[in-house]
């Protein structure tokens, strides 16, 4: 149970987010930003960040090819271009908050995988940059083929390479401990280990039971913003969040490794990327969760055995075929996604806003639903 002390000085805030990833913490931030005197606080059931923002691959991307082609037949294109200038948008914002060697970035490109199946996303690229004409300097995709045999990828599985210049890479741990340490330094509570079991609406203020250790805390705020990605179904079923899988596996480091910059392929349903570390290159590879949608509609922070070995088939077989390698680091993370692809960022009761958008991009769009979470909270 609380001392009275406790109660009256940890307990009642303006504003708690709960979920502590790349939109809670950037929703804080935001919130400060433009109200200082605001006491924020933010609720995180894990002893870190629990979904995807410290289990995520470090792609600081707004879409391949395919995937962008894929968005455009379900929301059209203007709405997909409104997605990729936000994801586009969010990653400067990212980049201007902490600095680049604060969340580790590099600037190397990305490339998207082409193979037979799909080669005929080739005939749409000027379409497609014709699309995202005024979002980036120049265009935004063009084709270099050259690069399948120098990057030493299986030129009999690959059969050509869409190359963009504007994508780079994070280290999604260094990341989110400057985020944190970001919404500390401008004053905002972080709670870690508090399990959000009810959000109780009403009057002027919304009541949060939770959970932590053992006991059984009571928290208030005047407003609630419900920063939670995959696991916002718990709390709102209605919206239709789905939580998705994804799995990841890093290599030992290989000896002449001769890519750098991170690679898609299938629309992003594959992704890899080269990882810099003391020992040396290591491969990054995630992904396949098309494999079995259904299994990997869970939160369960497992691995599937049928998902890692076809991970480990194509490492050795189309994307390092000439290398020497095992696999050294295994691990999953939950993405949230909706059937729109698009941001959710709405109140839903008098005291609750929601803020949802990632579909796997939560490095790239994070930061501008934090904006715009903030923004509805203080209902601007």
């Amino acid at each position: 149970m609380l001392s009275y002390w406790e109660r009256e000085a940890w307990t009642r805030y303006d504003v708690i987010i709960i979920g502590a990833g790349i939109i809670g913490l950037s929703t804080a931030i935001s919130l400060k930003e433009r109200n200082p005197k605001l006491s924020v606080a933010v609720l995180e059931r894990g002893l870190i960040p629990s979904g995807a923002s410290t289990r995520n691959a470090g792609f600081a991307c707004f879409g391949s090819l395919t995937e962008i082609l894929h968005d455009i037949v379900a929301n059209g294109e203007e709405a997909t271009a409104e997605l990729v200038r936000a994801r586009y948008a969010g990653l400067h914002l990212l980049r201007q908050r902490l600095g680049d060697e604060a969340c580790g970035y590099e600037q190397h490109g990305g490339a998207e995988l082409l193979f037979e199946k799909n080669i005929s996303a080739l005939d749409q690229l000027e379409r497609v940059n014709t699309v995202l004409g005024d979002i980036f300097p120049q265009k935004a995709f063009y084709l270099n083929n050259d690069a399948i045999a120098s990057n030493g990828f299986n030129t009999e599985h690959v059969k050509a390479l869409v190359q963009s210049d504007f994508e780079g890479q994070i280290h999604s741990g260094k990341m989110m401990r400057s985020l944190a340490a970001l919404a500390q330094e401008r004053g905002v509570m972080l709670f870690f280990g508090a399990d959000v079991q009810q959000i109780e609406e009403g009057g002027a203020e919304a009541r949060l039971h939770l959970r932590h250790n053992d006991d059984s805390v009571v928290m208030q705020a005047a407003q609630v913003a419900l920063c939670t990605n995959a696991f916002t179904a718990q709390f709102a079923p209605e919206l239709g969040i789905t939580p998705g899988r994804g799995q990841v596996l890093v290599t030992t480091p290989i000896s002449g490794l001769r890519f750098r910059g991170v690679f898609h392929f299938d629309e992003g349903f594959y992704y890899f990327r080269n990882v810099s570390s003391p020992e040396g290159q290591r491969i990054l590879f995630g992904g396949a969760r098309n494999m079995a949608f259904e299994a990997e509609e869970t939160t369960a922070l497992t691995l599937n055995d049928t998902i890692q070995q076809e991970l480990e088939r194509l490492l050795h077989e189309v994307i390092a075929p000439s290398a020497e390698f095992s696999v050294e680091h295994r691990w999953s993370g939950i993405m949230g996604f909706h059937q729109s692809k698009l941001p959710i960022v709405r109140r839903t009761e008098k005291n609750v806003v929601i803020g949802f958008g990632c579909n796997g991009m939560g490095v790239a769009l994070g930061s501008t639903i934090g904006v715009e979470t903030a923004k509805c909270v203080l209902g601007q």
